[in-house]
C-alpha cells in the first residue's frame, strides 16, 4: 500500500467491554482496515476514568487518559462507548463541533436527547453513526436507512433485550418462575446487577424510539414510548400461552397508523411458529414489514463486547472511506413530523386470564359484557379447580378462564377488563397480556 495512505486519529471514549475489544480490533486488523477504507486508523487514545483498571483487552498504557476533552478535539474519528448521558453528551458535542465523525453505541443518549445531536451533526457536515445503540451485531439500521430507503416501512417488532429473552425462554423450557430465572442469568452474565433497565423494559423501549424513529423518518423520543416489563410474567401464563401454541416476549413495536405513529414495549403472545417465536436465549431479532419488500427478519448476537464491537467498527469503517473520498456526511433521515399516538390509539389482541366463580351463567355473562365494548371473543378455555379445604366441605369450586380475543382498539379492550373486574361472578384478573404475530 502507498506510504501515502491517509492517516485518520480515531479517538475511544470508554474502555469497557465493548471499548476494549474495538480497541483490539484498531490495533491487530490495523492492516486490513487500511486496505478496506484506503487510510491508516490511528488509535489516538483512549479516554478512561482510571487508567490503572483492570481490564480484558492488553492495550498499550500510553494510549489511556483521562482527557477525553483533549482527545477529542484532535480526532477525525471519535468512538463513544461511554455510555449514559453525561459526560457522553458534551464531548459528542464537542467532537461534532470540532468536525470530527462520531460513532456512539449510546441508546440511552440518543433516545433522550438524539434530535440535537443530529440536528448539530447535520449542521456541521459530519457523520453520526449508531448501528451498535440497538442490537449488537446485528445490522439492522443500514439496512432501514440504505436498503429500504426506497420503500415504506408499515411496522418494525423486535426482540431487542438480550436479557429479558433469556429469563422468558428458561421460563419456558423449564417452567421456571420469573425469580428463579432471573437469579440464573445472573449467575451467567446475562443480567447486570441491577437489572432494572432490562426487566422494566426501559432498555427495549429506548432502542424501540431509535427504530421508530429511522423507520418512519420522525422524532420519537424515549417518553413517548408505552412501556411495559417482564416481572408480572408467571410461570402459569407461560404454560397457558404454550398450550394455546404461544410464546411470551418482551417485544418494541413500532408502526405506522393513521394519524402519526405508535411506539410500544411490553410482553407479548406470539404464535410459537412466528420467526420471532423461535429466538431462543440471550439472541435479538427484528421483524421488518415494508410495503413493497414485505416481511423481512434479522437475527443475531445483540449483546455482548465482541459482537457490539462488530457494529461499531462497521460504522467506522463506512466513516472512514467518506472521509477518504470525501462528500457531505450521512446525517439522520427525518423529513416528516409525525405525532406519537397513545396506546389506546393501537389495534392489537388481548389474552386475559381469570379466576372466577364456577356456576350456572358465568359464561354469558363475561360474554355479554365483551359485546357491550365491542371486543369478538376468538377463543376461551376453561380449567375447573377446587381448593382442597373447600372441596372437604363441599365448598363451591372456581374455575380459570383463559380469553383470547379477536383485534380491537387498545382503549376497547382495556376498558373491558375494567369492566370484567367489577362483575362479582371474577374473584381476580390474572393477567392481561397482548398477542401479536397472527
Amino acid at each position: 500500500m502507498s506510504a501515502n495512505i491517509k492517516t485518520l486519529k480515531v479517538a475511544l471514549l470508554g474502555a469497557g467491554n465493548v471499548g476494549s475489544q474495538v480497541a483490539r480490533i484498531l490495533l491487530e486488523d490495523a492492516a486490513a482496515l487500511a486496505a478496506r477504507t484506503g487510510a491508516r486508523l490511528e488509535l489516538a487514545g483512549i479516554a478512561v476514568r482510571n487508567i490503572d483498571a483492570p481490564r480484558e483487552v492488553e492495550v498499550p498504557r500510553e494510549l489511556y487518559t483521562t482527557d477525553a476533552s483533549a482527545l477529542v478535539r484532535n480526532a477525525d474519528i471519535v468512538i463513544e462507548l461511554m455510555g449514559g448521558i453525561e459526560p457522553a453528551r458534551t464531548l459528542i458535542l464537542e467532537a461534532i463541533e470540532h468536525g470530527a465523525t462520531v460513532v456512539t453505541g449510546n441508546k440511552a443518549l440518543l433516545a433522550v436527547d438524539g434530535p440535537t445531536l443530529y440536528e448539530k451533526a447535520d449542521a456541521a457536515g459530519v457523520q453520526l453513526s449508531y448501528e451498535a445503540a440497538v442490537a449488537g451485531a446485528i445490522p439492522i439500521l443500514r439496512p432501514i436507512t440504505d436498503s429500504l430507503a426506497g420503500d415504506k416501512i408499515t411496522r418494525v417488532m423486535g426482540i431487542v433485550n438480550g436479557t429479558t429473552n433469556f429469563i422468558l425462554d428458561a421460563m419456558d423450557s423449564t417452567g421456571a418462575e420469573f425469580a428463579d430465572a432471573l437469579a440464573e442469568a445472573t449467575r451467567l452474565g446475562y443480567a447486570e446487577a441491577d437489572p432494572t433497565a432490562d426487566i422494566e423494559g426501559h432498555d427495549a423501549a429506548a432502542k424501540g424510539a431509535i427504530l421508530a424513529s429511522l423507520a418512519f423518518h420522525t422524532r420519537v423520543a424515549l417518553e413517548d414510548v408505552h412501556c411495559q416489563g417482564i416481572t408480572a410474567v408467571t410461570a402459569t401464563d407461560i404454560a397457558s400461552a404454550k398450550d394455546a401454541g404461544y410464546v411470551i416476549k418482551l417485544l418494541a413495536i413500532a408502526e405506522k397508523l393513521d394519524g402519526g405513529v405508535s411506539v410500544r414495549v411490553h410482553p407479548t403472545l406470539i404464535p410459537r411458529e412466528h420467526p420471532l417465536g423461535a429466538v431462543r436465549g440471550a439472541f435479538n431479532a427484528v421483524f421488518v414489514e415494508a410495503e413493497s419488500a414485505g416481511e423481512l427478519m434479522f437475527y443475531g448476537r445483540g449483546a455482548g463486547g465482541s459482537p457490539t464491537a462488530s457494529a461499531v467498527m462497521g460504522d467506522v469503517v463506512s466513516a472512514a472511506r467518506r472521509l477518504v473520498l470525501g462528500g457531505p456526511g450521512r446525517t439522520d433521515s427525518t423529513i416528516e413530523v409525525l405525532p406519537v399516538l397513545p396506546i389506546d390509539a393501537v389495534a392489537t389482541r388481548y389474552y386475559i386470564g381469570l379466576d372466577a366463580a364456577d356456576q350456572p351463567g358465568v359464561l354469558s355473562k363475561i360474554a355479554a359484557l365483551f359485546a357491550e365494548n365491542g371486543v369478538s371473543i376468538e377463543t376461551m378455555r376453561q380449567t375447573v379447580h377446587r381448593d382442597r379445604d373447600e372441596a372437604k366441605n363441599a365448598g363451591p369450586a372456581s374455575a380459570e378462564l383463559r380469553i383470547v380475543t379477536h383485534r380491537a382498539s387498545e382503549a376497547a379492550l382495556a376498558a373491558t377488563v375494567e369492566a370484567i373486574k367489577g362483575l362479582d361472578i371474577i374473584n381476580s384478573v390474572t393477567s392481561v397480556l397482548r398477542v401479536e404475530g397472527v
